[in-house]
């Protein structure tokens, strides 16, 4: 009986995680389409499918209250977060740098005065 109090908020999200793991794994399918595309499509593939895993074993943890798959829902609902975590971490590391590079190579400031001019003339 706690494993189904416990494991009833993922198996009511089991649904949207089954829908989001069938989009993330589809997305992947698409991206690998193209060449550079193949480097990367592993991951939305890799990250759908932890969360129908996790979906399956939220369903089966409460119609069975089997606490084996409750940890293995909740083991790879934490891998998907960790994995979005790190890409996340890593998207606004690239970004600082981005700008870093584009503020000491002058072309932030090189379009921003071309943008002024151009409204000086408007």
């Amino acid at each position: 009986m706690i494993i189904r109090e416990t494991v009833q908020p993922l198996q009511n999200a089991a649904g949207w995680m089954k829908f989001l793991g069938i989009v993330l794994i589809v997305y992947g399918i698409l991206v690998a389409l193209s060449i550079v595309g193949l480097l990367i499509a592993w991951l939305p593939i890799w990250l759908g499918v932890l969360l129908l895993k996790s979906s399956k074993n939220a369903r089966s943890a409460y119609l069975s209250g089997n606490k084996y798959d409750l940890i293995a829902s909740l083991r790879n609902v934490g891998s998907y977060f960790t994995i979005y975590g790190v890409l996340t971490l890593i998207g606004l590391i690239f970004g600082v740098v981005a700008i870093i590079v584009m503020i000491a190579s002058g072309v932030f400031f090189d379009q921003f005065d071309s943008i002024i001019e151009q409204l000086e003339y408007m």
